[in-house]
């Protein structure tokens, strides 16, 4: 079954919920959704053409993802940042010391939320390009 639908409206949700946490002093929580966001987005593309997404690094996600439309090297560099905040914002034996929510700043959150938005922005669009082919014919 087709869902790229849903994994795009999670995309969007997970963005939501990043803002309201970095708005709300959650730093570690707002940079962990922003991945979040970001791979969701990009599985809705790999759903939608019918084909497999392995893993959770969505830098890596977009390099396959580029064998089917071009992905700038930018946007690439936006995940490998986005990707850091996989583990070690939810686990304390991720950093030396400290507990993850001490080890992210507002400033960080909101440069990660705005890398996510570019990601599901452009993932959106292209879900819309291949609609509108689709409805074209």
């Amino acid at each position: 079954m087709e869902r790229s639908q849903d994994w795009l409206d999670q995309a969007k949700k997970d963005i939501e919920h990043a803002k309201f946490d970095m708005e709300n002093g959650f730093y570690d929580w707002s940079c962990f959704s922003s991945q979040q966001a970001a791979e969701k987005a990009v599985k809705a593309v790999f759903q939608k053409i019918g084909a497999q997404a392995w893993g959770h690094a969505v830098a890596d996600l977009l390099e396959a993802l580029n064998q089917h439309f071009d992905v700038s090297k930018n946007l690439i560099e936006k995940a490998l940042e986005l990707d850091k905040s996989y583990i070690p914002t939810r686990y304390p034996d991720a950093h030396p010391s400290g507990s993850p929510w001490k080890k992210y700043t507002k400033k960080e959150a909101r440069r990660l939320v705005g890398y996510a938005d570019e990601i599901v922005k452009f993932c959106s669009d292209i879900l819309s390009e291949i609609q509108q082919g689709r409805d074209d014919k």
